[in-house]
C-alpha cells in the first residue's frame, strides 16, 4: 500500500499571494506564485524598474563550529574557509564521480558560522550530504529551512526602494555580500544577490516578519514601479542572463567543467574534497577537447524551443540538445540555451537548427549571456 504524496508546503506569504490573485503552482513541493497578471509585464518591470519576489522555498542550511570552514572545504568544491566574513560565494556540491548534486550560494556570517542556500528541489539531498561529510569535523549542521522567509527586490530601482527603508550602507554593499541590519524596523540579512541579471537584494527574515516586510516594500516601491513577480518571469529573466538552472543546464550527469563552470572548483587549497579525483580528470578532459559546450541560440522565426529538443546541423544530424527555451521579452525573439558539439559552438556558426516537432527551425549560435545590464 503506497502512501499519498505529501501536500505542497506554503510559504509565510501564501495568503498575500492569493489576495493579489496570483496563479499558484506546485514547485519542488511548495505552492508558489507562478504569475500575478502578465508574465511579460513582470519581466519588463524587473528590467526597467523593480520586481518583488517570494523565494521562501529555497533551502537554508547553517554550518557552525570551530571547523565549519574546513568542513565546507571538504563537502563542497570551493575554498569556503578563505571567504571573508560578510561575503558570499557561488559554489557547488558534487558527488564522488564529479557530477553536480546542486549549485549553491554560501554566506559567511561570522568566523564560525556559514549559511548555505540550496535549490528547493535539492535542499534535503544537500542537507543530508553536508551532514554526512561534516561528521568528522568539529562542526554542526543545522536545517534552517523553517527559520527563514526569503524576499527579493530586483531591478534598477531596487537600491532606491530599499534605501528608503533601511539605514544600512547599501552603496558599500558589494555584489555577493551580506549585511545584517533592519529593513522597515525588521531584522534581516540583506544580501546583494539575485537570479535575474539585474541589480537587487535578497532579504532573509523570520517567517513571522515576512508579511510586514512585503507590505513595507510594496508601499515603498509604488513610486518606483515595483510590482509582485512570480516564478515564470524569474525563469525568463535568468535565461536571458545566461544563468544555469539545476535540472536543465546542471545535473548529476554533468561536472562543473562540462557546464563551463570549472572556475568554481578550487584545486589549489589544502586538504581533500569530495569528488576531487574525478574533477581533476574532468578538468583535463575539458582542456584537451570539450565534447560539448553550453551556448545561446536565438531564433530566426517565432517557434519556441523547449528543453530536450534536438539541435541539428545543416544535414539534419543531431549535434546537441536544448536545456532551456522561452520567448525573450527583452530581445523580442525565442531564445534557448543548449549543449552543442564543440565544432558548432562558435558564435555565428551557420546551419544550426532546432528540431521542433519535426521541423528544423533555424537558430543563430550566440555567446552567453543574451542580456547584460549596463553598470
Amino acid at each position: 500500500m503506497t502512501s499519498a504524496p505529501a501536500a505542497p508546503r506554503r510559504t509565510a506569504l501564501d495568503a498575500v499571494h492569493r489576495a493579489l490573485g496570483a496563479t499558484m503552482t506546485d514547485f519542488a513541493g511548495w505552492e508558489m506564485p507562478l504569475r500575478y497578471a502578465s508574465e511579460r509585464e513582470e519581466h519588463n518591470a524587473v528590467r526597467t524598474s523593480a520586481g518583488l519576489f517570494d523565494l521562501s522555498h529555497m533551502g537554508e542550511i547553517t554550518v557552525t563550529g570551530p571547523q565549519a570552514g574546513e568542513a565546507l572545504d571538504f563537502a563542497l568544491v570551493g575554498h569556503l574557509s578563505a571567504l571573508a566574513v560578510g561575503r558570499a560565494r557561488y559554489t557547488m556540491i558534487c558527488g564522488e564521480d564529479g557530477g553536480i548534486v546542486d549549485d549553491l550560494i554560501v554566506y559567511r556570517l561570522t568566523d564560525s558560522e556559514y549559511m548555505i542556500v540550496a535549490n528547493a528541489s535539492n535542499a534535503q539531498v544537500v542537507l543530508d550530504a553536508v551532514t554526512e561529510r561534516a561528521a568528522h569535523f568539529d562542526a554542526q549542521v543545522r536545517d534552517d529551512r523553517d527559520a527563514y522567509a526569503l524576499i527579493a527586490v530586483q531591478g534598477p530601482h531596487s537600491p532606491a526602494i530599499l534605501a528608503s527603508l533601511t539605514d544600512a550602507d547599501l552603496e558599500g554593499l558589494k555584489y555577493y555580500a551580506g549585511l545584517p541590519s533592519t529593513v522597515a524596523g525588521i531584522g534581516a540579512l540583506i544580501a546583494r544577490t539575485g537570479y535575474t541579471g539585474e541589480d537587487g537584494f535578497e532579504l532573509f527574515v523570520a517567517p513571522s516578519d515576512a508579511e510586514a516586510l512585503w507590505q513595507a516594500l510594496t508601499e515603498a516601491g509604488k513610486a518606483h514601479g515595483l510590482i509582485p513577480c512570480g516564478l515564470s518571469c524569474r525563469d525568463t529573466l535568468r535565461l536571458e542572463a545566461g544563468m544555469p538552472l539545476y535540472g536543465h543546464e546542471l545535473t548529476t550527469a554533468l561536472t562543473p567543467f562540462d557546464a563551463g563552470l570549472g572556475r568554481v572548483v578550487k584545486f589549489d587549497r589544502p586538504g581533500d574534497f569530495v569528488g576531487r579525483k574525478a574533477l581533476e580528470q574532468a578538468a583535463e578532459k575539458a582542456q584537451a577537447a570539450p565534447p560539448r559546450k553550453l551556448v545561446g541560440l536565438v531564433a530566426a522565426g517565432r517557434r519556441v524551443p523547449r528543453a530536450g529538443y534536438a539541435v541539428v546541423d545543416a544535414e539534419g544530424a543531431t549535434i546537441g540538445e536544448v536545456t532551456s527555451g522561452a520567448p525573450s521579452p527583452t530581445l523580442g525573439k525565442p531564445i534557448a540555451m543548449a549543449y552543442v558539439d564543440a565544432g558548432h559552438a562558435a558564435p555565428g556558426t551557420e546551419g544550426v537548427a532546432v528540431d521542433i516537432r519535426g521541423t528544423h527551425e533555424p537558430y543563430e549560435v550566440v555567446a552567453l549571456p543574451f542580456y547584460k545590464r549596463e553598470r
